[in-house]
């Protein structure tokens, strides 16, 4: 997976198509990326103006962080679970 361009590339390129001086395809060309991804950094810059409906990118990176955090806090939760099955056990045993 080929590393990810900087938001000042990625923000630079998206006013380069935005000047609508030459067809995105050619810009995506020149600037060595696909055109559909040009299209999704557009479709992406669009809705973290408010131009378009949904998550932006501060949202998606929150979310991605917050389910990160839940996954962890699950995991903490069934450890604690079976620690405390495990020290009942042992008790009724004695």
């Amino acid at each position: 997976m080929p590393r990810p361009h900087p938001p000042e590339f990625r923000q630079r390129a998206v006013e380069l198509v935005r000047l609508r001086e030459k067809p995105v395809a050619e810009i995506a060309r020149e600037l060595g990326i696909s055109d559909s991804c040009l299209r999704n950094w557009m479709a992406q810059a669009d809705i973290n103006e408010g131009a378009r409906p949904g998550l932006t990118t501060d949202e998606r990176a929150e979310l991605v962080a917050l389910r990160r955090k839940n996954r962890v806090l699950e995991l903490e939760v069934e450890i604690l679970k079976r620690a405390s099955a495990y020290f009942a056990r042992e008790n009724v045993l004695q």
